[in-house]
């Protein structure tokens, strides 16, 4: 627990390595198109809770395994951002499963600690092009399905993107309290 506290307080924070490929607006909805590193990824699956339950659960599972909570009981560091993969329902609201993960910082890309948490999975991940929108704030289920509304609604119907999931992603430790960032990703077809 400690390890993971001071991880999460102390360590410095790696960022998802990506180019940014174009930005765009409209009716006030800022956007860009990105394109992202593969590589590995510690994940776990929660169903049957709601997602800010789930998702808060499968972010502490996270910060464990690389605060230390690992077969080389070894802190990793911390790597930006925690995405949450949301699977919307027909009125928009999500269903109750999500997939919450973290890239491994890239000094343990080659060669990860196994978690000793069984829940959690080390998956090796295609690179990938997302439709990106940002906004502040404590994010919860309601300010996610706004914003990929938002984007959806900014990107028209042109866009080709897969519409049976969508990643919500946040950059900031739970005791940062202002200046905090939040995306929502679109992944590009």
């Amino acid at each position: 627990m400690l390890g993971m506290v001071k991880n999460s307080l102390l360590s410095t924070v790696e960022a998802w390595p990506y180019r940014l490929l174009s930005k765009g607006e409209k009716d006030q909805v800022s956007y860009e198109e990105r394109t992202y590193e593969g590589g590995k990824f510690a994940a776990v699956e929660l169903v049957g809770k709601s997602f800010d339950e789930a998702s808060k659960e499968g972010a502490v599972k996270l910060l464990k395994y690389v605060g230390g909570s690992n077969d080389k009981g070894v802190g990793m560091g911390m790597t930006a951002p925690v995405s949450i993969t949301a699977f919307p329902a027909e009125d928009g609201s999500f269903q109750q499963k999500v997939k919450v993960s973290l890239r491994i910082p890239s000094q343990f890309q080659d060669s990860p600690p196994c978690p000793t948490d069984e829940s959690i999975k080390i998956e090796e991940r295609q690179g990938m092009t997302v439709y990106s929108t940002q906004f502040g704030g404590y994010a919860k289920e309601a300010d996610y399905v706004s914003y990929a509304a938002k984007l959806k609604a900014a990107l028209g119907s042109d866009a080709a993107y897969h519409k049976d999931s969508y990643l919500c992603n946040g950059y900031d430790p739970p005791m940062k309290p202002y200046g905090r960032r939040n995306e929502v990703w679109f992944v590009k077809e």
